[in-house]
């Protein structure tokens, strides 16, 4: 891949690695079907970093992390960032990449210990010598008036550390079904949401059965959107409580 051709992003809230309703431990058909989609990008939440109980007590844990097993043959560049913290472990957000991860940071927007939240962010060089790509990972609070608050700080991240030149792109479970962070994302930041761009409306993501919130969201700033689609076919709906969500992009600054 040159510089300008296009790139793949993949999304996706994968429930600890279960099923809806925590029936069956499933992060093996995750694997398989997150790398049939053959992305470039995946952005990942509710990644388990570690758990001390399910690894003796679940037949087939993986001994890596859920990221490192997740990412095994496809991206050999991720990131992790803990986002709630335990006794028996940790989950939070991942980035996996195919290509190489210059700089990564997780931020702490947490209310409080009880709900922790928190944003990944990394630089990621494409292949070419055109700007860094950033990219942000993100899975907001439930609570409107927490996302608010996260939602104001990660406009602030955005402003003093991704220069406008840079293509960005801030995807994940925004747990916003009304649309109020476009006030924030669009407005203040000047970022698209990938589906309403090209569809017209949002992405119904869950619950996976019968979607009906668009909570799962991919924004952009300087790029060209090429396609979008709502992973939820049989094979997907049997795993994660949420449908995943795929985008292709092309860079189209200098």
């Amino acid at each position: 891949m040159t510089r300008g051709d296009p790139f793949k992003v993949l999304t996706y809230n994968i429930h600890k690695g279960f099923s809806t309703g925590n029936f069956k431990f499933v992060l093996h058909q995750i694997r398989e079907a997150i790398e049939t989609a053959n992305v470039d990008l995946v952005l990942l939440q509710e990644i388990q970093g570690e758990h001390h109980l399910k690894k003796r007590r679940v037949s087939d844990w993986p001994s890596l992390s859920q990221f490192e097993f997740l990412a095994d043959k496809m991206w050999p560049h991720y990131a992790y960032g803990k986002n709630a913290v335990y006794l028996s472990g940790h989950h939070g957000n991942a980035i996996l990449s195919k290509y190489p991860i210059l700089h990564w940071e997780n931020i702490n927007v947490s209310a409080s210990k009880r709900a922790s939240r928190s944003l990944l962010h990394a630089v990621i060089k494409l292949p070419g010598s055109g700007p860094y790509l950033h990219a942000f990972c993100i899975h907001l609070a439930l609570r409107a008036p927490e996302r608010r608050r996260q939602l104001r700080l990660l406009s602030s991240r955005i402003e003093s550390h991704v220069p406008e030149e840079c293509p960005l792109i801030v995807a994940g479970d925004f747990n916003d079904w009304l649309g109020q962070a476009e006030k924030n994302i669009s407005h203040r930041l000047g970022l698209e949401e990938v589906f309403k761009r090209l569809t017209g409306k949002r992405a119904k993501t869950f619950p996976v059965w019968w979607p009906v919130l668009p909570v799962d969201r991919v924004y952009y700033r300087g790029l060209e959107p090429l396609s979008c689609s709502i992973l939820d076919s049989r094979t997907w709906r049997r795993l994660s409580d949420h449908a995943a969500l795929c985008a292709e992009f092309r860079a189209t600054r200098e």
